[in-house]
């Protein structure tokens, strides 16, 4: 079982200063937060600024490629949370071939904003993610996930939806 996300901010982590994608539920306020990478949270800021670069970016190029071979995404799908690490499928369709591509939820992310492809997360990385171990500076998840639910819009910095 999948449900649908869409981002709702990109922030800095005001503990760890890593870079986080806020994701929330379309028809819920469930709140799944993603750390990723500095380079992976400026791929993704940029397209939600809609910031043309002079070359094309890596997402960019991906992009491209895809379109010139007539594959589309269909959609993106978070589909593991094992050991603090998220996992993702990107769901490509060409000449009415399904395929399935293994990525990073960083990069599928930076991808799906540049194609408009919706975004899923699985029941099982909801569930989980309620466990996340933050065991970086020993934090409580429930506090984490306090601080979460609490975000005034103000928080998400100027990367927000």
């Amino acid at each position: 079982m999948e449900r649908e996300f869409k981002i709702k901010g990109l922030m800095m982590d005001p503990i760890t200063n890593s870079p986080i994608v806020i994701l929330q539920d379309v028809e819920r306020n469930t709140l799944l937060p993603i750390w990723v990478g500095i380079f992976e949270a400026n791929a993704i800021a940029l397209q939600i600024e809609r910031v043309d670069t002079p070359r094309p970016m890596t997402h960019d190029l991906l992009k491209n490629i895809l379109n010139h071979f007539d594959a589309e995404v269909e959609r993106i799908v978070v589909t593991e949370l094992k050991d603090n690490t998220f996992y993702a499928v990107i769901h490509l369709q060409r000449g009415g071939q399904p395929m399935l591509i293994d990525s990073r939820p960083s990069d599928a992310i930076a991808l799906a904003l540049r194609t408009d492809a919706p975004i899923f997360v699985t029941e099982a990385v909801i569930q989980n993610s309620r466990n996340i171990s933050l065991d970086k500076e020993k934090l409580d998840p429930e506090e984490v996930r306090e601080w979460l639910e609490n975000l005034n819009p103000e928080d998400l910095g100027k990367y927000k939806m």
